[in-house]
């Protein structure tokens, strides 16, 4: 039991990231990975040790997520939480977080987890359609169509407006 509780603690930082893309609310979140750990606990038993407890970890989170979302009847995607602003000389890297974070929040929620199991969390096609209980092709699909539609909404022209659209530039200081 200790071993098992050593890896859950470990895998903590991931079940937070996981989270917070899927619900891109921190409060959702914390809860989500909260009941995460209190499932995993709870079925220790259920748990094949040498398996891929990350993957196990992933799937309850995500069931519990999509519970969450019909008891509550939000269907809607949650919006990203405002970030501040970030020291002098980083504006350009914070307007680029800022459009990253907008496209991928725009995304439906499907490509949102697809993308973050694959591209994010590390996870195989294979493993990712484990987690979420479908064909690999359909991952390997999503994933590329969330990519398409990040290249799209992230290389559209500044001033074309849309999702993804900058504040106006600041006149220059006389």
């Amino acid at each position: 039991m200790a071993l098992f509780q050593d890896s859950l603690i470990e895998h903590l930082p991931y079940l937070r990231a996981f989270a917070q893309f899927l619900t891109r609310d921190r409060s959702f979140s914390d809860d989500l990975v909260q009941e995460t750990v209190i499932r995993a606990l709870r079925s220790v038993d259920k748990f094949t040790p040498g398996t891929n407890m990350k993957a196990w970890l992933s799937t309850i989170l995500r069931n519990h997520f999509y519970n969450e979302l019909r008891s509550r009847s939000r269907i809607a995607a949650y919006a990203a939480v405002p970030r501040p602003m970030g020291q002098i000389g980083e504006q350009e890297v914070h307007l680029q977080m800022r459009d990253f974070e907008r496209a991928f929040a725009a995304l439906p929620a499907l490509q949102r987890e697809a993308l973050s199991l694959v591209g994010a969390s590390g996870f195989s096609y294979q493993e990712a359609a484990q987690i979420v209980g479908c064909a690999p092709g359909t991952v390997k699909s999503r994933v590329s169509r969330a990519r398409t539609e990040l290249e799209r909404l992230l290389g559209q022209d500044p001033a074309t407006p849309g999702p993804i659209s900058r504040e106006p530039d600041m006149p220059a200081a006389a």
